[in-house]
């Protein structure tokens, strides 16, 4: 995923951090404030910062935002602009939308556009968010000291149909299996859903199936190595 554009739409403290964070991980980076201030303070840390006001849509066009292959809404202070700007985005026609919402009302409201990526700041720190920006693989993840995580992620392309064994997950990626979730179905009469169920400790002979997910513990950079060579 390095390489990737990301454009960051409102550059306050949580926006700063995840425009700063993704830029540091190797991601192209555009970031737009109507503060001027603001973009000031970030302009050095990423491709190129711009003051504009992103409930204009033909501000957001004059900058060929629709080339990006993602953007954040990360206006913290008016929810009235994350959603012009959102559904201005929308209707740009970029691929993929994450939005902030400050609240389960903000969320709901988010949901009912469309919107299914969704930051909450008051649980996510800057850098979990980036993790699973850059790696949508990535479901959620535990920090821990010295670059350590405990992490979700969606089981790669890679990996499925082979073994624990093959994989040798602790010698080829330093990285161990805590356990997987997997989904069974369930059946009521002629109903069928799905539920997932945890396999605690998964044996050499496991195979890892398609809507599998690894529950990994290792370093940040190891997770990512994992992923970039099974995606």
């Amino acid at each position: 995923m390095k390489g990737t554009t990301f454009a960051v739409i409102g550059v306050g403290r949580y926006g700063f951090e995840i425009a700063q964070k993704l830029a540091k991980k190797g991601a192209q980076v555009y970031a737009f404030d109507s503060d001027e201030e603001k973009v000031d303070n970030i302009k050095d840390d990423v491709a190129f910062a711009v003051t504009l006001d992103c409930t204009d849509k033909k501000a957001l066009l004059s900058q060929k935002i629709e080339e990006v292959d993602a953007a954040i809404v990360a206006i913290g202070e008016n929810f009235e602009a994350v959603i012009l700007t959102t559904v201005h985005l929308q209707e740009i026609g970029i691929k993929r939308i994450i939005a902030r919402a400050s609240g389960p009302q903000q969320r709901m409201i988010l949901e009912k556009i469309g919107v299914t990526e969704i930051l909450s700041p008051e649980d996510e720190v800057a850098k979990s968010v980036v993790e699973k920006l850059i790696n949508p693989n990535i479901l959620s993840s535990l920090q821990l000291p010295d670059d350590y995580e405990i992490v979700e992620v969606k089981a790669p392309k890679g990996v499925l149909g082979r073994n624990i064994k093959e994989l040798a997950l602790r010698g080829n990626y330093r990285l161990t299996l805590i356990a997987i979730k997997r989904e069974f179905e369930k059946r009521n009469g002629e109903t069928v859903s799905c539920e997932q169920h945890i396999i605690g400790v998964p044996d050499y002979s496991t195979e890892i199936l398609d809507k599998d997910t690894l529950l990994l513990f290792g370093t940040a950079k190891d997770v990512e190595r994992f992923l970039e060579i099974n995606e």
